[in-house]
């Protein structure tokens, strides 16, 4: 058994992955997700919207970009940086560490479009949560603590104090 375990880990790839997401918010506090089905065929969870920066991109083109490919977005100002996260977990074969910078990104309520072919393979669905129903969700969500994030910058504006980097490793 201890052997079958290092054959899968040295069989996957190290990734270093560096990730800008939005937490999508509409005036009637709302927010965007997308349902995810891993390639692995584990579990289907919620994400925000965003993706890997490119080499050379700014974090402000990196979200642009993203939200485009996923969402259809275009007119949007980027607000404040909310959360940051360190993800390390098993994707198509490789083993991903992934830091991850969370913005909040005001918009009103819109249909969103995927245009990304390789993403849209994994995307199952979008769904409008309201705020406050994000706490209650039996579904797995990402970041874990969104629910407490989006509370937390509804009843007190975007951080003052330096944020803490949440760790999470599967």
């Amino acid at each position: 058994m201890g052997n079958t375990i290092l054959k899968l880990m040295t069989d996957q790839a190290n990734v270093e992955r560096f990730a800008i997401r939005a937490i999508l918010l509409t005036p009637d506090h709302e927010i965007l997700l997308l349902r995810i089905h891993p390639p692995n065929g584990a579990a289907p969870f919620w994400i925000t919207p965003g993706g890997g920066q490119d080499p050379g991109e700014s974090h402000e083109d990196t979200l642009r970009r993203e939200l485009m490919e996923e969402l259809g977005l275009q007119d949007f100002t980027i607000g404040p940086i909310v959360w940051l996260r360190q993800h390390t977990f098993n994707w198509a074969g490789n083993r991903i560490r992934q830091r991850e910078q969370y913005h909040i990104v005001h918009t009103d309520r819109f249909e969103p479009v995927m245009t990304d072919a390789v993403e849209s393979q994994s995307l199952d669905r979008f769904h409008w949560w309201r705020a406050d129903d994000l706490n209650r969700s039996e579904d797995p969500l990402t970041p874990v603590s969104l629910a407490s994030i989006v509370s937390r910058y509804l009843a007190y504006g975007a951080p003052t104090e330096p944020l803490v980097l949440e760790l999470l490793v599967d």
